[in-house]
């Protein structure tokens, strides 16, 4: 989950599970398939290092933080906004107005407290090992920062007071595009799994979106930051709409598409930043 703040309130992180399942760990055209493998080989999990280095890579950059921060003397429970904002949290508009763009993305590696890490790292994990192999290790990268960017851009144009941090709105960028990339009409896997596997994300999308909306219905210290993950998951879901039709046809080919996604979604997200700047300083 992100955290956000209205003062000094924190949010406690929520378990959440996505069941990652997939069978191999490059996305070929059905005539380069390796032969057919058993059912239960098929569903196997791929683990390894090989299958999925971004996806590990991410995990230790946000536990070195967390780390980093402990070891500097952050509670390792329950940080003060003050305490992640030195670590590099985002605080919308003040923050963004000074010229502090570096913390839309460097609050998607900061978290607050050993729970909140703890979740945020089993649902990246879990969605990482699925959608890496699809991805491969520069889309897992670049789905990460643009959607955990464009989930913090959303949070502080909403609400451009508070203190957010966690990895959440990037999670919630890999479950959307995950939901179009398993509906792929060229993956070479049989359609009952895929379709097992694209009801655990919407489910596990649906659930947390939910929950984050509950906290606000009481007033108090737990507030999740749902604009953060409302960003991420429908810029997500944008990054999926051209990639989908192609995955699966060639690796060329959608690799070529997925770098012009890539820059059409970053041009976008600068267009929305400048308007916010925009219409801040009118």
């Amino acid at each position: 989950m992100t955290t956000a703040w209205q003062g000094e309130d924190q949010e406690q992180a929520r378990p959440a599970h996505a069941e990652p399942r997939i069978a191999y760990p490059e996305i070929l055209p059905p005539e380069d398939m390796p032969p057919e493998e058993p059912t239960s080989s098929r569903s196997r999990i791929l683990m390894g290092w090989s299958y999925a280095p971004a996806t590990y890579i991410l995990i230790g950059i946000n536990v070195a933080v967390y780390l980093g921060m402990v070891l500097g003397g952050v509670s390792p429970w329950a940080p003060t906004a003050a305490q992640i904002l030195r670590w590099g949290a985002n605080r919308g508009a003040n923050e963004i107005l000074h010229g502090q763009w570096w913390r839309l993305l460097s609050a998607t590696f900061v978290h607050v407290g050993i729970l909140h890490i703890a979740t945020n790292m089993w649902c990246l994990w879990n969605l990482g090992l699925l959608g890496e192999p699809l991805l491969g290790a520069f889309g897992m990268l670049g789905v990460y920062a643009l959607t955990g960017m464009a989930g913090n851009l959303l949070s502080s144009a909403v609400n451009p007071g508070i203190v957010g941090a966690g990895a959440s709105g990037a999670v919630f960028g890999i479950a959307g595009i995950l939901i179009l990339l398993l509906n792929g009409p060229h993956l070479p896997f049989p359609r009952e799994e895929l379709r097992r596997l694209r009801r655990s994300v919407i489910y596990f999308a649906a659930i947390n979106l939910a929950i984050g909306a509950s906290t606000l219905l009481y007033s108090g210290g737990i507030k999740i930051d749902n604009m953060a993950h409302l960003g991420g998951f429908i810029s997500g879901l944008a990054l999926g709409v051209p990639l989908a039709p192609v995955l699966g046809t060639g690796k060329d080919r959608y690799l070529h598409r997925q770098r012009v996604a890539f820059a059409v979604l970053a041009g976008v997200l600068l267009l929305f930043a400048y308007g916010m700047i925009r219409f801040w300083k009118s």
